[in-house]
């Protein structure tokens, strides 16, 4: 049996720009579905890390102390650390107050948040466990959605939003094509390991350079170590072949002063998870009566913490653009073009500054090794530098919720 809906607006992806998308539609007075592929909520997450105009936009929609209150870790800043003397102590005490410092937040906690404020609206309808399958076109204008799955459904909607990641079927069913560039050097093993006493960890997010390769550190909820090891781009399937030991003595080397917490963690290769990473974007964002965000649209190396922004910020630049679309009754390209050209830009910009924090930071080059020290310090102190953390600490400045449009 096959479940019909009518609604105004069809997001097909319940992660942060989905159901934040969803949220600002719904408190505006509209009719919302959001498809998600996942059954539940226990699943698996990478980014968690909320940079501060992330969660400035979030607690302007009411949702960030909910979050929060379900368990979080404050971090004063940033540090590039080699060989235990640190090159670059970037404090986000600095900023302006409240939204002055990292948020490790589990994404689960994000979630659930987001979904029960949007469950609060007669006009929600979330599908856990369905798989979009194809697009409802009539007259070469996208009118709905086709899924399967736990169940087979069909949403008709004024408009369809892709919000469904890096590997995006809204974006492969609508033909869009996409660029992906290896532009990143490396990709990253996730792991984590336990917190009670770890050395040399504190309240900031660390890149450790020394022995091996560089790795990301930092102290996760409820009481734990994210860890993020690199190895060379597409070098994974060399190293899985020798084995978790030949993995964990990398590792060790890296991070020697874990190598307990390491030895006893580690014990198979499904313990980690690894994350290709690479750049990417949608060479079109949208078409008639459908558009993209978050990383259906782009997707970005973890460096700076730039995704869940990102994807928040998509998600309150759209929403006016889709209620005025509503309104008119008109989802042609036309009119959904002005979300992509407001955010095309501020995306790319985040992705030159991500090629300069790869270069400078985990850079395994003999040069950039020697003049890393020099270079961090005086650059840590230049104008340029003060706007650069600006730019990753809030991102594009003259994103705010349009909350004028809200009646509820």
């Amino acid at each position: 049996m096959e479940t019909r809906l009518r609604t105004d607006f069809c997001v097909v992806g319940g992660g942060p720009a989905g159901l934040t998308l969803a949220l600002l539609l719904l408190r505006s007075g509209a009719g919302v579905t959001v498809l998600e592929r996942s059954r539940s909520l226990e699943r698996e997450y990478r980014g968690e890390i909320l940079q501060p105009g992330g969660a400035a936009l979030l607690d302007r929609l009411g949702v960030l102390k909910g979050a929060r209150d379900r368990g979080a870790h404050e971090h004063t800043g940033f540090q590039l650390v080699d060989r235990e003397r640190v090159l670059l102590d970037v404090d986000y005490r600095r900023l302006p107050s409240p939204y002055n410092q990292l948020l490790s937040l589990p994404q689960r906690h994000l979630l659930e948040e987001l979904l029960q404020a949007c469950g609060e609206f007669e006009g929600f309808h979330y599908l856990a466990g369905v798989r979009a399958s194809g697009l409802v076109r009539e007259g070469g204008v996208v009118r709905g959605v086709t899924a399967d799955g736990a169940r087979r459904a069909q949403v008709r909607a004024h408009c369809v939003i892709g919000a469904d990641g890096r590997y995006s079927k809204i974006r492969t069913l609508a033909g869009f094509g996409s660029r992906r560039q290896e532009a990143f050097d490396h990709d990253v093993l996730w792991f984590k390991l336990p917190a009670d006493n770890a050395p040399h960890t504190g309240d900031t997010v660390r890149i450790f350079r020394g022995g091996g390769n560089p790795v990301l550190l930092y102290r996760s909820f409820p009481d734990s170590l994210q860890v993020g090891w690199t190895l060379p781009h597409g070098g994974y399937r060399e190293l899985a072949e020798r084995g978790i030991d030949h993995v964990r003595a990398q590792v060790v080397e890296a991070l020697p002063q874990f190598a307990d917490r390491i030895e006893a963690r580690l014990t198979r290769l499904s313990d980690l998870s690894l994350l290709d990473v690479f750049t990417q974007e949608a060479q079109t964002w949208h078409t008639d009566g459908l558009v993209l965000i978050g990383d259906a649209a782009h997707t970005h190396s973890p460096l700076g913490a730039q995704g869940i922004n990102l994807a928040i910020q998509d998600a309150v630049a759209l929403h006016p653009v889709l209620m005025a679309s509503l309104r008119a009754g008109d989802a042609r390209a036309e009119v959904l073009g002005s979300y992509t050209r407001r955010r095309r830009p501020a995306v790319r910009r985040v992705m030159r500054v991500q090629s300069l924090q790869n270069k400078g930071m985990l850079s395994q080059n003999p040069v950039a090794a020697r003049v890393r020290p020099k270079l961090a310090g005086l650059v840590s102190r230049t104008p340029l530098f003060r706007g650069i953390l600006r730019q990753i600490a809030y991102g594009d400045p003259g994103v705010a919720i349009a909350d004028d449009l809200f009646v509820h």
